[in-house]
């Protein structure tokens, strides 16, 4: 019986160069308002392990003040054209202006504490005096990119009273990116056919995946996390001469400034977490939440598709499952010739769920793929698997992240048990959401304790939720945002990753950031 899509590498770096590791009628509706809920030299990042005792009752500071740089060392550089070249389309308006730097942080693996030397690629966009760090998903877009597109969505008071710092987090982007799983096996982790009963073949892929990592990262394997991430934004924080770090997350990347809340709570100034992964140290109850969020992004992009009149007819599901099973006989392939069956085409569908500003495009290249072309539809997936010298795959450098944050590894059976349940559970995304089980088994297991999500003693902390997320889902979200004392958490009803988009979200960022209003703990954003 068949399960999941129906509804009942090579070395690191580039060549010699080392790898990572050598390397926000909009109306809000106000609830309650929220309640309690001199770094070394070097930075450790491997550090002292988080405390894991319950954390005495203290006062919320307040938001520290706003204040310039004393004296930054960051040696910046213009990089306009660079950089509009590795966006792409759609570009950004000509009135941004873009500088790029390298940040020398410390490697810091377990086995090699304080040693070794990390390369982070940074790049400022904006004329305000404040810097503002902006760290993304690790599977995203690197996160030079990702504020370069932000700086041209925000409130125009923000970039007044602030510069965008993106920071490609280390192993990503131009942070000596990690390349270290081999292009079929790419393919094969995210390919893989959640109706296939055998879970073997998948837990082969990961296997090498796992040894190919291992052989060309050596010692540095473990030092790819948001641990560490985080002693690179405080090392960053340092070369800009601030004595408090303001920062903006998106998705995957709150785990980054949640590891930084725990490690340096009196240097975190003006926090903003768009989207919070599930706190949860059970990666299957985490992942069931995930394939959630995708169902019901799902249903939210088949209502959108229905009123812009829909080229996959009345039944978006139907239409994935009929895709689905015409590409188990008849694969398709992306424009670099791999083959593109069932695994492929649902995990390309996911990532374009995730991007409402596409979903026109998303519904074209299914109907595309469904007609035999399925080049469309695997754009939105081939810079996972791609890898090229202005853009390398985002695969490797999430893998090894993804990994390295987790200590959850279990045996083949239990991973079979959930994948069948998952896809009961959840028609269309639950097999392939659950098959994440299987990547990580052959990767070390973590030994630092996971920080503390309450991030006690840090000011107030802004948490923006949206209704359907496929990547990190509302309920997820809001169980971060409870065990964070001094989070405050503001709900959009939309669809999509992340809710910067809305007008209402974005106006309540631009009060918290530029003039320190904390926004009430529950407030609502219908649009």
């Amino acid at each position: 019986m068949r399960r999941g899509f129906t509804p009942a590498p090579r070395g690191r770096g580039r060549g010699p160069a080392p790898v990572v590791v050598l390397t926000v009628v909009a109306a809000i509706l106000t609830g309650c308002t929220a309640g309690p809920s001199s770094r070394p030299a070097v930075v450790e990042n491997d550090g002292p392990p988080p405390s894991q005792e319950p954390a005495a009752e203290t006062e919320i500071p307040p938001l520290p003040p706003l204040r310039e740089s004393n004296s930054s060392s960051v040696q910046w550089s213009p990089c306009d054209a660079d950089t509009r070249q590795r966006l792409g389309s759609p570009a950004v308006p000509d009135s941004l202006e873009f500088s790029c730097a390298l940040v020398n942080t410390t490697v810091d693996a377990p086995d090699l504490p304080r040693r070794g030397l990390a390369r982070i690629a940074v790049l400022k966009v904006g004329d305000g005096p404040i810097p503002l760090a902006v760290v993304n998903d690790v599977d995203g877009e690197p996160g030079t990119l990702y504020a370069a597109r932000l700086a041209a969505s925000l409130p125009p008071a923000v970039l007044e009273r602030f510069s965008l710092i993106g920071m490609d987090r280390r192993g990503t982007g131009q942070s000596d990116p990690v390349v270290c799983v081999p292009p079929e096996i790419r393919s094969g982790l995210l390919g893989h056919d959640p109706a296939t009963e055998n879970i073997e073949p998948l837990l082969e892929t990961a296997r090498t995946a796992g040894q190919q990592c291992t052989i060309t990262l050596e010692n540095e394997q473990t030092a790819i996390d948001s641990w560490r991430a985080a002693g690179d934004l405080e090392e960053l924080r340092d070369q800009l001469g601030v004595e408090h770090l303001h920062a903006l997350s998106h998705g995957e990347g709150s785990n980054v400034l949640t590891a930084y809340g725990e490690r340096f709570p009196d240097r975190v100034g003006r926090f903003v977490l768009d989207g919070v992964p599930d706190p949860s140290h059970d990666l299957a109850a985490t992942l069931d939440g995930i394939a959630a969020g995708a169902l019901k992004t799902l249903d939210a992009f088949a209502e959108d598709c229905a009123r812009r009149g829909c080229p996959l007819g009345d039944d978006v599901r139907a239409a994935l499952t009929d895709l689905g099973e015409q590409l188990r006989t008849r694969p398709l392939f992306t424009s670099t010739g791999t083959p593109m069956g069932a695994g492929l085409a649902l995990h390309a569908t996911l990532r374009g769920l995730g991007q409402p500003e596409r979903w026109a495009e998303l519904a074209t290249a299914l109907d595309a793929a469904r007609s035999g072309d399925g080049t469309k539809l695997a754009s939105f997936l081939e810079p996972m698997l791609n890898d090229t010298r202005a853009a390398p795959a985002r695969l490797d450098a999430a893998l090894a992240t993804w990994c390295n944050d987790t200590s959850t590894r279990l045996p083949a059976d239990r991973i079979d048990q959930v994948v069948t349940d998952m896809a009961g559970k959840y028609p269309v995304f639950g097999g392939l959401v659950a098959q994440r089980l299987a990547w990580c088994g052959p990767w070390p297991v973590r030994r630092e304790a996971a920080p503390d999500p309450s991030m006690t003693g840090v000011p107030p902390i802004v948490v923006a939720s949206t209704a359907a997320d496929p990547v990190t889902p509302e309920r997820g979200t809001i169980r971060a945002a409870e065990q964070m004392r001094s989070a405050v958490r503001v709900a959009w009803q939309g669809a999509g990753h992340g809710a910067l988009e809305s007008s209402c979200v974005a106006g309540a960022v631009e009060k918290f950031l530029v003039d320190g209003v904390v926004p009430d703990d529950g407030t609502l954003c219908p649009a």
